[in-house]
C-alpha cells in the first residue's frame, strides 16, 4: 500500500497537541488529561500534566477485563536451561499481584525505588510490573553487573528493596549473582531494607537473615492465597522507572521515564512503526537491562495487547546459528527486533543461511534492526536470506522509542540501505554545525532534535535537572543533542554515521568511521568490522580498521588486509589516509551487542582505560591489545 507517512508527519507538524491528544486515546486513563503539554513544567515541558493512570493496569488488567485473559501475554524460552513456559494475561496478572502484595508487605509505597538485578527470566518482567502496579519506581540493572557499578546505582537510586535471582545462566557458565550483590550492598553507603531472592535450580545462594527473603516462599504463598493489589493512581508525570546509561566512575546518569507519555508512545509505535496487531507475537531479542528490553520486552507489547518474548539464549551457540529461526517457527513470531551485531554473528557462522532452510517462517513479516548502525552488507544479506523487509531504525536510551524509522504500519517507504529512513512524528530532526546553523543536504553535522521532545522521551535525569540541561540542551540552544553525527539526503532520509566522538579528524578533514566501516563490510570475506581514530602526531588522527573474517575463509589475513586498505583508498580516496587493517577473531562488545570502539581507541592511544562494566567477555581486550602490539602500537 502507498505510505501515509508524509500525510501523518505533516499532521503532527501542523498541530502537535491534537496529534498526541488523539494518540493518548489508546490508553485507559483514570483522569483523562485536559491539557496535552505544559511548556512551563520541568526542564523543557511535560506531557499530559493533569492526567492520571496506572501503567500496570494498562498492560494487564484492561486486557483481562476485555476478554483476553486466556491470550498469551509472555513466552519464556531458555535454551541454556531447557525451560519453556507461556503465561496468559490472566496468569501474568496473578503473578504480578502476588509480587506486588509481597512488596507492599515489605513497606514499599508510591515513589519508593526498587532495584531489579535479574537474568532473562519471566520474574524480571513480573517484578517490574509489580512495581508499576504499586507506584514504586523500578531501576533495572543488568544481572551479573560488577559490584562496584551496582553499588553506584544503589547509592543513586536509594532502593528500599532489591529483587534478584541466585544466578544467571550463560551457554558455558553459571554466573553467581548473590555474592556480587552482597559485595555491592557492603560497598554502598545506602543499604536496602530487604532483598527478595529467587533461588534457581542451577545455583542455590546463601541467605542473610533478617534482610534476604525467598521469592519461592513468599510469592508462591501469595499466589496460593490469590492476593491482589489495587493499581495505584499515578500522575502521567510521575516516574515509572530510572535506567542508568553510564556511571562506572562518579555519579551515574539515571534516565527518568514517566508513566503517561511512555504509555502513549509505546502504544503508538506498536501500531504504526512495527505494524503489530493485538494478539500477535513481537520478539525483541534483547535484555531487560537495556532500553530495548524496557520498551519492547516489558511494556509495549503488553500495553498494546500483543505477546512478548523473554529469551534466555544467544543468536548463535544455543545451540547453533538457527536459534532465531527456531523461535520464529515455534511461536509464530510476526516481527523480530534485534541488534545488527546479532545478525553479523549469524552471518559469520552460517554465511550461506543453511539453517534458515530448515524452518517454516511463514508467520514472519518484518525484521527490525537497531542498537548500532546497520551496515548495508548485513541488511542486504538479511533481505536475501529471509525475503522480508529489513528495517533499520535509530533511537536512544534517552528517547525510549525510534527517533527515525520506516513506519510499517503507515505503509512502508522505500528502503535505502545504510539509512534508518525518516524522522518519526514527534521528532523535528535537524543537522547543524558547531554554531547551531543548519547545514545543507548531504552535509555531515551534529544530529539534533528541536524541543520539545515527544511523549516517552526523558523529561530529566534522576534528581539531576542541571546535569540534564548541561548534557543535552545547552550546546545547541532550543535543541536536544543526540551526540550522533550524520546527514540528510535529498529525499529527507537520515544517515547516522556514528557518535560525534567517532568522527575523526585526519589532517583537517572530518571523516566518518561509519563510512569506512561500510566499505570494509562490503569485502566478501569480512563478517564484521570496527574503525577507530588513533592519535597521529602528523595528521592528528589516523584511521585503524579491525576486521573479523567469515567462518571458512582460508586466505591469508595479510592479503585480505592489503585488499581492504586498497578498497577504502579506492572508495573514499587518499584523504582517508587508511593504511591499517587488523584481523582479529572477535570484537569487544557490550552485552547488547554494541562494539566498544571508545575503549579500543584508548588502548591504541595508550590512554588510561578501565574494563567496561557492560562488556560481554573481558578476555577479548587481551586479544585486542595483542593485535595492536603486533602492528607496532
Amino acid at each position: 500500500m502507498a505510505s501515509r507517512y508524509h500525510e501523518v508527519y505533516q499532521s503532527w507538524q501542523k498541530d502537535p497537541l491534537a496529534f498526541w491528544a488523539e494518540a493518548a486515546k489508546a490508553v485507559d486513563w483514570i483522569k483523562p488529561p485536559q491539557k496535552v503539554f505544559d511548556p512551563d513544567m520541568g526542564v523543557y515541558g511535560r506531557w499530559f500534566p493533569d492526567g492520571t493512570l496506572n501503567t500496570c493496569y494498562n498492560a494487564l488488567d484492561r486486557h483481562v477485563k476485555n476478554g483476553c485473559g486466556e491470550q498469551a501475554a509472555l513466552i519464556y524460552d531458555s535454551p541454556v536451561t531447557g525451560m519453556k513456559r507461556t503465561y496468559t494475561y490472566a496468569q501474568l496478572l496473578a503473578e504480578v499481584n502476588a509480587v506486588a502484595s509481597v512488596l507492599k508487605d515489605f513497606g514499599v509505597t508510591k515513589g519508593d525505588r526498587v532495584l531489579a538485578y535479574m537474568p532473562m527470566i519471566p520474574e524480571a518482567v513480573i517484578g517490574v510490573l509489580a512495581c508499576a502496579r504499586i507506584g514504586a519506581i523500578h531501576s533495572v540493572v543488568f544481572g551479573g553487573f560488577a559490584s562496584k557499578e551496582l553499588a553506584t546505582r544503589i547509592n543513586d537510586s536509594e532502593p528500599k528493596v532489591i529483587l534478584t535471582a541466585s544466578c544467571g545462566v550463560e551457554p558455558n557458565r553459571v554466573v553467581k549473582y548473590k555474592p556480587l550483590l552482597d559485595e555491592a550492598i557492603d560497598m554502598a553507603a545506602v543499604k536496602p531494607e530487604k532483598v527478595l531472592l529467587l533461588q534457581r535450580p542451577q545455583e542455590k545462594a546463601a541467605m542473610i537473615g533478617g534482610r534476604d527473603f525467598d521469592w519461592g516462599d513468599l510469592v508462591v504463598a501469595a499466589l496460593a492465597e490469590r492476593r491482589t493489589v489495587e493499581p495505584v493512581e499515578m500522575a502521567a508525570t510521575d516516574p515509572l522507572y530510572i535506567l542508568y546509561t553510564s556511571g562506572t566512575t562518579g555519579i551515574p546518569k539515571g534516565v527518568v521515564r514517566d508513566n503517561g507519555g511512555h504509555a502513549v508512545a509505546m502504544c503508538w509505535t506498536m501500531k504504526y512503526l512495527y505494524d503489530i496487531k493485538p494478539g500477535e507475537v513481537f520478539w525483541a531479542a534483547s535484555d531487560v537491562g537495556w532500553v530495548v528490553g524496557h520498551s519492547y520486552i516489558i511494556y509495549a507489547q503488553l500495553l498494546h495487547g500483543a505477546t512478548t518474548v523473554v529469551y534466555e539464549g544467544k543468536p548463535v551457540g544455543t545451540p547453533d546459528a538457527g536459534a532465531f529461526w527456531r523461535m520464529i517457527e515455534e511461536y509464530k513470531i510476526s516481527a523480530l527486533f534485534t541488534a545488527p551485531t546479532a545478525f553479523r554473528a549469524v552471518r559469520k557462522e552460517d554465511p550461506n543461511a543453511e539453517h534458515v532452510k530448515k524452518y517454516n517462517l511463514k508467520s514472519f513479516r518484518t525484521l527490525f534492526l537497531a542498537g548500532e548502525r546497520a551496515d548495508p552488507e548485513t541488511v542486504a544479506w538479511a533481505e536475501q536470506v529471509l525475503n522480508v523487509p529489513v528495517i533499520d531504525h535509530w533511537w536512544q536510551t534517552e528517547t525510549a522509542w525510534g527517533i527515525a524509522g520506516n513506519p510499517i504500519g503507515l505503509g512502508m517507504l522505500p528502503v535505502k540501505r545504510g539509512s534508518p529512513t525518516v524522522a518519526m512524528p514527534g521528532y523535528d530532526v535537524r543537522i547543524v554545525d558547531e554554531a547551531s546553523h543548519e547545514v545543507g543536504v548531504n552535509k555531515m553535522g551534529s544530529i539534533v532534535v528541536k524541543l520539545p521532545l515527544p511523549p516517552g522521551c526523558l523529561p530529566t535525569l534522576w534528581q539531576q535537572d542541571e546535569r540534564m540541561k548541561e548534557g543535552y540542551l545547552t550546546e545547541f540552544p532550543g535543541f536536544y543533542k543526540t551526540s550522533d553525527a550524520g546527514f540528510v539526503d535529498e529525499d529527507g532520509y537520515l544517515y547516522v554515521m556514528g557518535r560525534t566522538d567517532d568522527i575523526i579528524n585526519v589532517a583537517g578533514h572530518r571523516l566518518s568511521t561509519g563510512g569506512m566501516e561500510e566499505v570494509l563490510a562490503s569485502h566478501p570475506d569480512v563478517a564484521e568490522c570496527a574503525v577507530i581514530g588513533v592519535k597521529d602526531e602528523l595528521k592528528g588522527e589516523q584511521p585503524c580498521g579491525f576486521v573479523v573474517l567469515k567462518s571458512g575463509v582460508s586466505r591469508s589475513p595479510m592479503d585480505i588486509e592489503k585488499e581492504l586498505v586498497k578498497l577504502v583508498r579506492d572508495r573514499i580516496g587518499p584523504v582517508a589516509a587508511f593504511k591499517i587493517a587488523i584481523t582479529v577473531n572477535r570484537l569487544p562488545k557490550t552485552r547488547s551487542g554494541k562494539i566498544l570502539r571508545g575503549t579500543m581507541k584508548k588502548i591504541a592511544d595508550h590512554d588510561p582505560w578501565t574494563m567496561p562494566a557492560t562488556i560481554d567477555d573481558p578476555s577479548i581486550m587481551d586479544e585486542i591489545m595483542a593485535a595492536l602490539q603486533s602492528k607496532g602500537f
